[in-house]
Order: structure tokens, then C-alpha cells, then sequence
């Protein structure tokens, strides 16, 4: 399957990554960033690989009238087939330090603009009555809260919840919405940067590696294409394993107990 997509946060990373898979395989790409540098470079280097330029446009997704907007200039060079929300934040901010103004950011860009412009999609889709599916890039983080990202974690279950909450009222009109869970994904991005004493904490899985980017595209194409025509709501957990369990933990304890191994017997009372 190909056609038009939108992708958000494509100036690099996890985004950047996806546009240039889709290209690769055909996609018409439409593609906005905060980072008007990174998505002329990313414009530059899908034209060169794939002789198409994608459509670019600069803007932050925090305001609102930007994120329906984006999918409307997207839409007036080609009705859009597929939207994949990977635009995200991720600030270091300890609980006790916390404004309401850094909380209010991350719900903007993580959780309010997906939505934004899923709606805006939708009312585009159903105008003409076009289908379409939606692929939001969520995280671990969702399930598993951690020191300085209260606003983060809580945003990506919003997320999660957002993309059940579109899909149940959309399916109707043919719109798919679906999300990637990843674990840790090493991008090295500016935008978001990690030390690599986190990067270590945070990345064991039972797969023994860190993500990288290559790792998403699979489940996107996947998402996207009409194999996952009767699929809307889902969550896929690509995270080498994290979301089953932790590897960190030692034995919490040495053998059985007599209790737990059947060799206490019941005493009679008295």
C-alpha cells in the first residue's frame, strides 16, 4: 500500500526515520517539524534518494491553530490517506519543580496536537468520503512511571487512551487509529537528549539491545497497510520484550519455602 502520509516530528529521529521508509516505498510524504533546518535537510535527502521531494512545513505543534492547519496545506496538494503522530517531548523536570506551565507543554505537543490533527483529518475524510488510518508513536512510558518525566509518562497514557477514544468513534467512517508502543530507542536526538547513564537504566530487555529507529517500521507499514484493514484501537508493543517484565531483577529469593513446596503439613487446631 502507498499513498499520502503526514508525519509529524519527521525532522529527525523516530519520525525521520518513517518518512524516509514510506518514501522508499513509495509514499507521498508530507512532513512538519519545530525545526525548519532539520526538515529542509530531511526535503533534501528523500529528493536525492527517491527523486520526490516531500512537502514540508515548519511550525509547533503546541498551537493549535498550526496543528489543524498543517493537515489542511497537506491536504490541498493531495487528499491524505495516512497520519503518523510522532512528535513528542521529553523534558527532565522532578515532580517538586514542576509549573503549570511545563505540564501544560508536554499535554500540548504530546496528547492535544495527535488529536488535533487526527480530527482535522477526520473532517477532511469524511467530507469526501475517503478512509484513512492514523499511527501514533507512544511509549513504554505510559505504563511505567519514572523520576522527572511525571508530565511525559502522563501524557503518553493520554495518548494511549486518546487513540482508543478516536478509533471507537471514527471506525464508522472507515478511519483507523492505531499506536506504537516503543521501549527505549536510541535517536541521539537534540530535540530530547538522554544521557547514556539513563540510556543504560532505562533499555534492558529480554531481546538483550537497544532500539533504533528501523526497529518501528515494520509495525507502522504494518498498521498502515490494508493487512491491518480490520485492526483499530491496538496498541503494538515494539520494545524488544520490555513491556512483559524486567531482566534487572535478581531471584527474590533463594529456592522454596516449606510452604511453598508442599512439605509443611496442616496442623489440627488445638
Amino acid at each position: 500500500m502507498s499513498g499520502h502520509v503526514l508525519i509529524t516530528g519527521a525532522a529527525s529521529g523516530i519520525g525521520a526515520a518513517i518518512a524516509a521508509d514510506l518514501s522508499a516505498r513509495g509514499w507521498q510524504v508530507s512532513a512538519t517539524d519545530l525545526r525548519a533546518d532539520l526538515l529542509e535537510r530531511l526535503r533534501a535527502d528523500l529528493h536525492a534518494r527517491s527523486g520526490a521531494a516531500p512537502r514540508v512545513r515548519a511550525g509547533d505543534l503546541a498551537d493549535p491553530d498550526f496543528a489543524e492547519e498543517v493537515v489542511a496545506d497537506a491536504w490541498s496538494a493531495r487528499p491524505l490517506d495516512a497520519l503518523v503522530n510522532a512528535a513528542g517531548i521529553y523534558p527532565a523536570r522532578p515532580l517538586l519543580e514542576m509549573t503549570a506551565d511545563a505540564w501544560d507543554r508536554v499535554m500540548a505537543v504530546n496528547v492535544r496536537a495527535p488529536m488535533l490533527t487526527t480530527v482535522a483529518l477526520a473532517r477532511h475524510a469524511t467530507a469526501e468520503d475517503r478512509t484513512a488510518a492514523v499511527v501514533n508513536i507512544t511509549s513504554g512510558a505510559a505504563l511505567r512511571a519514572r523520576p522527572g518525566a511525571a508530565h511525559y509518562c502522563t501524557s503518553k497514557a493520554a495518548l494511549t487512551m486518546s487513540t482508543k477514544a478516536c478509533a471507537l468513534e471514527l471506525g464508522t467512517h472507515g478511519i483507523r487509529v492505531n499506536a506504537v508502543s516503543p521501549g527505549f530507542v536510541q535517536v541521539d536526538s537534540t530535540a530530547n537528549p538522554v544521557t547514556q547513564e539513563y540510556a543504560a537504566a532505562v533499555s534492558p530487555n529480554p531481546l538483550g539491545r537497544i532500539g533504533l529507529p528501523g526497529d518501528l517500521l515494520g509495525a507502522v507499514r504494518f498498521l498502515l497497510s490494508g493487512d491491518a484493514n480490520w485492526i483499530t484501537g491496538a496498541v503494538l508493543d515494539v520494545d524488544g520484550g520490555s513491556a512483559a517484565g524486567t531482566t534487572e531483577l535478581p531471584l527474590h529469593w533463594a529456592g522454596e519455602s516449606a510452604a511453598q513446596n508442599g512439605t509443611t503439613r496442616p496442623q489440627a487446631a488445638g
